[in-house]
């Protein structure tokens, strides 16, 4: 994939899988819904006192990886330092998550059950791509 299709790739709706150094063991790798605007930073939210947040810190590299399951196979690949971790926003960071991914009325009830984290347990960890890979197999 050329940068703008990359870029466009990302920017879509995929579950990526977030792998986060561990010293002493292999990467964490788990699933995550994140967000992307070409040219910005990647972010996604987590929940504290995890061990996906006990890992997570400024500067820590991490990389993600988003793929489309369905043949002809794609995917990208970005790695970069974790350059901001803030406490999250339900309007400005989960209630609009919810929405990219469960539409505006699964959203909507997502974020008014029990059983989305709560705000207050919830933070935003923002990412900047420094080096990507990609493929595309219907190029070939």
């Amino acid at each position: 994939m050329n940068e703008t299709q990359r870029e466009e790739f990302l920017e879509g709706v995929h579950v990526g899988i977030v792998s986060i150094q561990e010293p002493g063991r292999g990467p964490l790798a788990v699933p995550i819904w994140y967000d992307y605007k070409s040219g910005g930073e990647l972010w996604f939210l987590t929940e504290k006192e995890t061990r996906k947040e006990r890992l997570l810190s400024a500067s820590v590299r991490i990389s993600l990886c988003a793929q489309d399951e369905r043949p002809p196979y794609r995917y990208v690949t970005i790695e970069g330092p974790v350059v901001s971790i803030e406490a999250a926003d339900l309007e400005r960071d989960v209630r609009p998550m919810a929405h990219r991914y469960l539409g505006r009325e699964g959203g909507d009830r997502y974020t008014e059950t029990e059983g989305a984290p709560s705000i207050d347990d919830t933070i935003l960890v923002k990412v900047r791509p420094e080096h990507w890979l990609s493929a595309d197999y219907s190029n070939e």
